[in-house]
């Protein structure tokens, strides 16, 4: 009975013993996995701040200062490629050589800051925010692959608030076709307006995310803003101690902007102007030799990485996104199109 007793007891013991070391050793196994709960919150706000919009003519220069310089197009394709991908095909290489070997001292910079898209009463026919009269002066220039673009809402104006639907920005552009050009054998056929909604303290990325209104079209916009918050690794994919030189906030782009612009001035001695930083600025000849075949190092090589916390561009802790839903009609009614031929002094067919 006593043995008996005694091998029940030992059983019992070991059998616990069994099942704490199991619990002990499964829970360092999920602590280390690193588990996260995801948790989504729906709040209801009585008002938000309205974002950032940038818009662009998708047809970037002037007709009268490209008419005998169609090089003009190539050119400012070498200098946006830092913000998109483009390959140059050969038949415009020695044009481009010749040019830039006899033009050295041109400056694109200048040349599309004074014979780009402009925006003044002439172009900006009608603009309105939450029922008060915006004028061009409440836009700030930038610059972006489709040269001279304007923002709305930027970081120097104080922060604009909306609560109703329906009461934010209303604009109408006169993107003035017979003016403004581009060039269709490098694929740009397309006329109208481009834009992209994004945050006050971000710099507009086209690339993927911007929105078309073709001309002769009314499009309604509507935004919702999206917050996401991020955990540190190695719950997630953030690191909070990542501060950028240039920008307010952190956030991808801007980081690859910077990292860029760091491995340019590096290997050319010049920063282009397109990216953040001081530095001497790139001169066409440097753009042509040195930035360009750098910036597709950069990509080949990976050297500007995103996403994973241990990449160059880690995830942002905090990110806020604008989603957007579209709707076209078609612009104007007959006594709307009388209206604006009235006013514009154009004929019902330019109005359409």
């Amino acid at each position: 009975q006593s043995k008996a007793r005694r091998a029940l007891w030992l059983l019992i013991v070991a059998g616990c013993l069994a099942i704490v070391v199991w619990q002990i050793c499964s829970r360092f196994i999920y602590y280390f996995s690193w588990p996260t709960t995801t948790a989504v919150v729906v709040q209801y706000v009585e008002n938000i701040k309205f974002p950032a919009v940038t818009f662009c003519n998708l047809n970037r220069f002037q007709t009268h200062a490209v008419s005998n310089l169609k090089v003009i197009f190539l050119i400012w394709n070498i200098v946006s490629a830092i913000l998109q991908k483009f390959a140059m095909e050969d038949k415009y290489s020695q044009e481009l050589n010749d040019f830039l070997l006899g033009n050295q001292n041109f400056s694109i910079k200048e040349f599309t800051r004074k014979n780009g898209f402009y925006l003044n009463s002439s172009t900006l026919i009608e603009c309105d925010f939450f029922g008060k009269p915006c004028y061009p002066q409440d836009f700030e220039h930038v610059f972006t692959e489709y040269g001279n673009c304007f923002t709305f809402n930027h970081n120097d104006l104080s922060a604009r608030r909306v609560s109703l639907s329906g009461r934010g920005l209303h604009l109408l552009f006169d993107v003035q076709q017979d003016k403004f050009t581009d060039e269709p054998a490098l694929g740009y056929t397309d006329a109208g307006i481009t834009f992209v909604i994004h945050s006050p303290q971000e710099l507009p990325r086209f690339d993927g995310l911007g929105l078309l209104t073709p001309v002769g079209m009314h499009a309604q916009v509507a935004i919702r803003q999206l917050k996401s918050i991020i955990q540190e690794y190695p719950w997630g994919e953030c690191k909070p101690d990542i501060k950028l030189q240039y920008h307010k906030i952190y956030s991808t782009n801007g980081c690859l902007l910077e990292c860029k612009a760091r491995y340019i001035q590096d290997w050319c001695g010049c920063l282009p102007f397109i990216l953040p930083g001081n530095g001497t600025e790139c001169d066409l000849l440097k753009f042509y030799k040195c930035v360009y075949p750098a910036v597709y190092d950069i990509e080949i090589k990976g050297l500007c990485t995103v996403g994973t916390h241990n990449s160059t561009c880690p995830a942002p802790c905090e990110e806020t996104d604008y989603p957007t839903t579209v709707t076209y009609s078609s612009f104007g009614g007959e006594k709307a199109i009388k209206y604006f031929s009235t006013k514009l002094k154009k004929s019902p067919e330019y109005i359409r």
